[in-house]
This record gives structure tokens, C-alpha cells and sequence, in this order.
């Protein structure tokens, strides 16, 4: 994985008298100044009458995404000061834990030649100890696998070596608890981050499956079984076989289990792991094809998840689906026209080679709902017109209304931006209206086919709670870094997936 290694730290040491090469201090937006947040007073203190028009004269502003670095001089420890923007503060003069993450990001791709950091940005409750944690590690996340630089260098890193969060509620345990499972977050986050990134010619189904069991075989309490084409066949997986009959790469189907003893609770996840997206006999455009090795996010992201949950040893037991398949043009691809027969015995008339993501997603939700958990949710780079509807941030959530309310609140507290969506009445008309299957797959009218795809993955669930996260818009950042947001790969959906699951482990 391509993470710095880095040894973390949490603290209670004064920023200005830190011995740390670097020193970070968020600032925020005042009313009428720039403002020192509490825990950093002692860095605008220790330059007393200079710091106003030291500020001033650089136009620091403490607008949120802003960086300043400059030479520390003598009034404190450190040889560099690094001002990271904060924004406003909320009504109560706090700082959310949204503004604290994307600071610290920033702030990870500020010292790139500093053997040491210490990170001076609001981190006085567990929330803010965890934003700033998450933040850091996920902000200096590159991708250099395949950088020539990286190879002459044994893989090594010019970052720092130690990363000091300063805090002033470092010794409560709450503090240290959140500080470590944040890390533990954060690097399945990345893990997800690395397998999105990875050429398409280097993940086929075969490759993923393989990676996804290599990680679970280093995780305690987490199975996994890998169906190869000839067993998919025999457990008669027909929307997975279709898709990847295109390929010269064969498909899989990864299944983990996570079974705790004093399970509470048990989700079934489900994501979509479609290795490369080409469109099939419906073939994109050339454009429209350049980020397509990500639609495999939603299943880098269930995986990625499950063993973030074991590691949290979170007392919920979850069993994980992953159905992968390569969606290539050839001679043997699936055709407009074909009737495929699912897991279950549901017949579904096919009519776009690119609207593939469902057809996978139909078997993996049909094996799911035979390990009767308690809800089901899937995770999908599912559909362009999600992206028109809620642009490439803000991801979409639909189904049974109260997993749906759950998601958001999950969501919420990850600081990953999702909506609801309706699946309306009407769609089940549109859904059902091919004149030889069960099921039409698409019906090519223009409005509403995010709307459409759901409730066509509804027919699957077997009436099981369950909702569906529509990622295709935030799951892959084609621009450059922005707070904990690096290019490529995002990592969405891990940290609300978690989020749900230590909700659920408090459920009586």
C-alpha cells in the first residue's frame, strides 16, 4: 500500500515548544481576525505583537483549504510553522469534525521534507481526535506503485517519520480509543484507495479475488470462498456469467464472513467489483472509459470494510459479497436481446451491456439474502444518472426507509456526503416490462435511471431491509487533492459502512 510509513503518536506537548522538525496550527476565520483555536495559543503567544501583521502581510485568512508555511525562526521549537485553514466556526465557536479532517489532510501534503510533525489543529473531544487522525493519514496517501521513482527507492518515502497529534485530552482512554481505531479506519480507507488505483490490466477478477483473500487471510476472525467460473456456473450465477463471458479474464465471486461470538447483530454487504468497464456491445464512448478501472469501488470498499470491523473487533457479525467480472467486447459477449437466468431462477431480459453492474449485483443480493441477515446493503459505482442528479461529491442512497435513515446518519458521522432518493411506485411498472422475462434490465428512457436500477436490485433482496449507495460520482476524484481527498481512488463508503456497524453494536 502506498502510506508513508509513518509512526503515529498522540500528546499533550505544547506546539511551540515541540522539538519536531514542523509544527501545523489550524486557523480559523474570526469574526473581525484570523483565530488561534484553543490547544494553539501558545504559537500565536510566543510571537506576540508580530503574529497579527506577520499574518497579515502573508494574507493569511484562515479560509478553509488554505496553506501557509514559513520559516519558524526563534519563538518556538520548530524550524517550520505550517497554517492550515480551518473556516468559520460553527454558532458555539467550535469547529466541526468535516473542517478538522479536511485540515489535517491538507496539512499531511505540506511537510513533505520534515522527518517530524506535530499537529497542532483542533483535537480536545474523541470526534476531533479522529477527524484529525483520519485526516492526516488519508492526506498523504499517494499512489506510486508504478512510479520508476518509487522502485529505485526500495519504496521508500521523503516524509516524515513521526507524526505527533497534539492534544489536550491525550491521556483519557476515549481519546486513545478513537485515536487508534482511527487509524485502523483510515488505512481500510486507503487499502480501498489502492485497489481502485491499480491498472486494469493488473486486477482482473482472478487478480481481485486473490488480493481480496491475501488480505483476509491477515485478519483474525475473517473467512473467505472464492467461486471460480466453472462453480458459478453450477450454482447457476447467470448475471455474473454474462458479463464477464466478454473477458478473457474469467470472473469470481469472493464471499467473507466475519462471525464474533457475541454477535448483536448481522448485515449482510454486497458491492459491485466490475474490474474494468468498457460498456460491453453497448461500448462507451473513449472518453467516458479513462476512469473505468474504478467501477470496482463498491466492492473494494465491502471488503475493505469487513475486515476494518474485524480489526475494530465490532460485535456484529457480517457476511460479505463480491461478485467481479470484466466487461469487454468480444465474440462471446451477452448481447441486446439475451435472456439471463439468475441466482434463484429469475429470468431478466437484457438490453444495455452497459447497465452490467446490476446484473452482477442481482446473484451476489439473491446469495445474500440466504444467510438471512438482518438487512442488506449494497455499494455500487451503479449509474451516470446519479452523477447528473447529485454531482461527483454526494453519493445516493436508496431503499427500506429506515436502513436509509441509518445510512445518512452513518454517513454523517464519517463526514461522507450521501442523499436519499425515492424509488417510486411507478418504476415497478417499468421494471416489469419485457414481453419474454421476469425482469427487463433497461428500457432506454432517458429519466430516472439511477431510480430504475434500484428498484430492479429491490426485486433481489428477497423483502429484506436493505439499501443501495449509488457511488458512482464520489468513489474516483479526476481532479487534483482537496483536504483528506487525494487524486484517483476516494475510499467512499468504507468509513459510513463502519459507522453503521458500531451503531448496530450498540443496539439492544
Amino acid at each position: 500500500m502506498t502510506l508513508p510509513d509513518i509512526t503515529y503518536t498522540l500528546r499533550t506537548a505544547s506546539p511551540a515548544k515541540t522539538r519536531a522538525e514542523a509544527v501545523v496550527v489550524g486557523i480559523g476565520q474570526g469574526a473581525k481576525d484570523v483565530e488561534v483555536p484553543a490547544g494553539a495559543e501558545d504559537v500565536k503567544a510566543a510571537y506576540g505583537r508580530r503574529w497579527r501583521g506577520m499574518l497579515a502581510t502573508l494574507g493569511v485568512s484562515g479560509k478553509a483549504g488554505e496553506v501557509t508555511r514559513l520559516p519558524a525562526g526563534n519563538e518556538i521549537g520548530a524550524q517550520l510553522l505550517v497554517l492550515v485553514g480551518l473556516g468559520k466556526p460553527g454558532a458555539d465557536g467550535t469547529y466541526t469534525s468535516d473542517a478538522v479532517r479536511r485540515a489535517a489532510g491538507a496539512a499531511a501534503r505540506s511537510v513533505p521534507n520534515a522527518t517530524s510533525v506535530a499537529v497542532a489543529v483542533p483535537a480536545d473531544t474523541p470526534d476531533l481526535v479522529r477527524a484529525v487522525t483520519e485526516g492526516y493519514v488519508l492526506g498523504g496517501y499517494t499512489y506510486a506503485a508504478y512510479k520508476s521513482s518509487t522502485a529505485k527507492s526500495g519504496g521508500e518515502s521523503n516524509g516524515p517519520n513521526d507524526v505527533a497529534i497534539l492534544s489536550s485530552i491525550a491521556r483519557r482512554t476515549d481519546a486513545v480509543t478513537a485515536f487508534e481505531e482511527a487509524q485502523i479506519l483510515a488505512q481500510a480507507v486507503a487499502g480501498t484507495r489502492e485497489w481502485v488505483n491499480v491498472p486494469p490490466a493488473d486486477l482482473t477478477p482472478p487478480a481481485f479475488a486473490d488480493a481480496i483473500t491475501h488480505v483476509a487471510g491477515l485478519v483474525e476472525g475473517v473467512e473467505a470462498t472464492v467461486y471460480d467460473e466453472e462453480q458459478l456456473a453450477e450454482l447457476g450465477c447467470g448475471g455474473i456469467l454474462a458479463v464477464g463471458m466478454g473477458s478473457a479474464a474469467a470472473p469470481r465471486l469472493v464471499e467473507l464472513t466475519y462471525s464474533p461470538d457475541d454477535a448483536r447483530g448481522h448485515i449482510a454487504l454486497v458491492g459491485k467489483g466490475i474490474t474494468f468497464d468498457s460498456g460491453g456491445l453497448t461500448i462507451k464512448p473513449g472518453s467516458s472509459m479513462s476512469t473505468m478501472k474504478s467501477d470496482m469501488a463498491g466492492a473494494a470498499a465491502v471488503a475493505q470494510a469487513t475486515f476494518a470491523i474485524a480489526r475494530l473487533g465490532l460485535p456484529v457479525k457480517v457476511s460479505a459479497f463480491v461478485p467481479m467480472a470484466e466487461n469487454m467486447v468480444s465474440g462471446s459477449s451477452y448481447r441486446p436481446g439475451d435472456v439471463v437466468t439468475h441466482y434463484g431462477g429469475t429470468t431478466v431480459e437484457v438490453s444495455n451491456m452497459d447497465a452490467e453492474g446490476r446484473m452482477v449485483l442481482a446473484d451476489a443480493l439473491v446469495r445474500a439474502t440466504e444467510v438471512s441477515p438482518d438487512l442488506i446493503i449494497d455499494v455500487a459505482t451503479l449509474t451516470g444518472h446519479m452523477v447528473m442528479a447529485l454531482g461527483d461529491r454526494v453519493s445516493g442512497v436508496l431503499g427500506s426507509e429506515d436502513v436509509v435513515d441509518r445510512v445518512l446518519a452513518a454517513a454523517d458521522v464519517a463526514g461522507e456526503q450521501m442523499w436519499p432518493m425515492p424509488i417510486p411506485e411507478w418504476m415497478d411498472e417499468r421494471i416489469r416490462s419485457s414481453k419474454v422475462a421476469d425482469l427487463n434490465q433497461h428500457d432506454w428512457i432517458r429519466w430516472g435511471g439511477g431510480l430504475y436500477a434500484a428498484a430492479f436490485l429491490r426485486e433481489f433482496t428477497g423483502g429484506l431491509p436493505w439499501a443501495h449507495l449509488d457511488i458512482a460520482g464520489p468513489s474516483f476524484n479526476s481532479g487534483g487533492a482537496s483536504g483528506h481527498l487525494t487524486p484517483g481512488g476516494t475510499g467512499v463508503a468504507v468509513a459510513t459502512l463502519v459507522d453503521y456497524v458500531r451503531e448496530m453494536a450498540t443496539d439492544q
